[in-house]
């Protein structure tokens, strides 16, 4: 049995990986800001108080702490998204480094959206191309200072997840809706690649890191082989027996977005990202298929 301790564990990859520890008889702690529950310990995510106990002496860390991406990238929701995943990185450095047992293994949140738009060039972590935009600063900021800080008795990986499909959460339920109101057409060209991985494969690879101790690093968390939208969103007409899905322009989705409050790239941005390392290593993935896939999450 390991202790290990989810930093900013509430939400939904929290739950899923709080599930997937727990049924394989580990302790699990959640640091949260809003503790509910007797594992729940509460955290500001910017300076260390009581939760550092809960830090002392446990097997691993996992820092997914960080504001959603899912909203507009004003200046009040940049600061908001850089300050959330660099403070938590740091102070859990902090806390790593005056523990007397230190953890034996520190996994940080990072994201596949690192690398550039890609049509054609796969991007493993050894030959991919990493971006100058918002979105891709904020993840070199995130890598660097989680990288700097130096723990001599914790390993460290960084995990560039992609876009994880759950049966309760993730990318799903917002394209499961689009679909059932006849709105699950492709989305611009339909062309854009999309990296994803199922919830159980995401837990699984959370774990196959963790007992592989001579890993570390970066890690890109995706199916070996990724989609495309239009692909996607044919398989989940298909999934849910819907007939017809609407298409979505360009123009059409950047209205939407400003409507609701979102910023278009997240379904525009061609992420053609390859899990080069995991695949080395050997872990094998349950689900890679994208239909079989969604039978799994919306039929099951």
């Amino acid at each position: 049995m390991k202790t290990i301790v989810i930093a900013g564990g509430s939400g939904f990859l929290g739950q899923v990986l709080e599930h997937y520890f727990l049924k394989n008889g580990n302790r699990v702690y959640i640091l949260t800001r809003h503790p509910k529950r007797e594992n729940d310990v509460y955290w500001n995510a910017k300076s260390l108080d009581k939760w550092t106990s809960v830090i002392e002496g446990s097997d691993v860390l996992i820092n997914l702490t960080g504001k959603s991406v899912d909203c507009r990238y004003n200046e009040t929701n940049k600061k908001l998204i850089f300050d959330s995943r660099i403070d938590s990185t740091h102070v859990l450095g902090l806390a790593i480094n005056l523990c007397e047992q230190p953890p034996k293994i520190w996994l940080n949140s990072s994201t596949a959206t690192i690398y550039r738009h890609s049509l054609d060039k796969e991007m493993t972590e050894s030959h991919g191309e990493i971006g100058d935009d918002f979105s891709m600063n904020i993840a070199k900021s995130w890598e660097k200072a989680f990288h700097s800080i130096i723990t001599p008795k914790t390993r460290k990986i960084a995990l560039r997840t992609s876009i994880v499909m759950g049966k309760k959460g993730g990318a799903t339920q917002p394209l499961k809706h689009l679909v059932h109101f006849g709105l699950g057409g492709k989305q611009g060209t339909g062309n854009q690649k999309v990296s994803w991985i199922h919830e159980l494969d995401f837990a699984r690879a959370i774990a196959f890191l963790i007992e592989n101790e001579h890993l570390y690093g970066d890690f890109n968390l995706s199916v070996p082989k990724p989609t495309d939208n239009k692909t996607l969103m044919k398989n989940f007409r298909h999934v849910m027996n819907v007939p017809f899905g609407f298409s979505h322009p360009k123009w059409l989705i950047k209205i939407g977005a400003l409507l609701i409050g979102t910023e278009p790239e997240l379904v525009l941005k061609s992420r053609n990202v390859i899990p080069e390392r995991l695949l080395k290593n050997g872990f094998k993935f349950i689900h890679s298929d994208i239909e079989i896939a969604l039978d799994d999450l919306l039929n099951n």
